[in-house]
């Protein structure tokens, strides 16, 4: 089932590659981790990172997640280029205000930013299609914030902002109803 679910995860890629795009420009880094080394050494991450977190509980279930799954999709944006809506939502006025004015921050085991909201909604959707790739095909799959954190931390992706879709074939999926460990 591990090698279906791969090949799955890469029809994934494709689905997350030719979703929409604001103005039809693509800016996405997507990327498939499958071997098992790397998926530990990510879930590790996760798991070291997360009494750093007011969130540790959650972090922790991800990472088991992350332990147990065939194969993960990454989703990012590789460059952030505002799009060149004028649309307000990054708080100025104009894209050129924007691109000029913005101060870039990074957060260990989160994102770099600010960035374009239609940019961010391009991540949205090449998410959304990969998923629906995954669903049509019957692959259990979830998408997740925190592994695309720590794949980012640790490389596995370049892009500023990240997020994963964990996969497997399983008899009841591992990504739905999950208990958070309690301390």
């Amino acid at each position: 089932m591990k090698d279906i679910a791969i090949q799955v995860a890469n029809l994934m890629a494709a689905s997350a590659r030719t979703a929409p795009k604001a103005g039809g420009k693509d800016f996405l880094e997507i990327a498939v981790v499958s071997q098992e080394d790397d998926l530990r050494k990510i879930a590790q991450a996760m798991k070291d990172y997360a009494p750093k977190s007011t969130n540790e509980a959650y972090w922790l279930r991800d990472a088991a997640n992350i332990e147990s799954c065939h194969a993960l999709v990454l989703v990012g944006l590789g460059k952030s280029l505002a799009a060149g809506y004028d649309c307000g939502a990054c708080g100025y006025a104009t894209c050129k205000e924007f691109e000029a004015g913005r101060v870039m921050t990074d957060k260990n085991m989160g994102y770099d930013g600010p960035h374009c909201m239609m940019r961010m909604m391009d991540i949205g959707a090449a998410l959304v299609s990969a998923a629906k790739t995954a669903s049509i095909l019957n692959l259990d799959n979830r998408v997740q914030q925190r592994v695309g954190a720590a794949a980012r931390a640790l490389g596995y992706i370049e892009a500023g902002v990240a997020m994963g879709i964990p996969v497997g074939f399983y008899g009841k999926s591992i990504f739905y109803d999950r208990a958070v460990p309690k301390h």
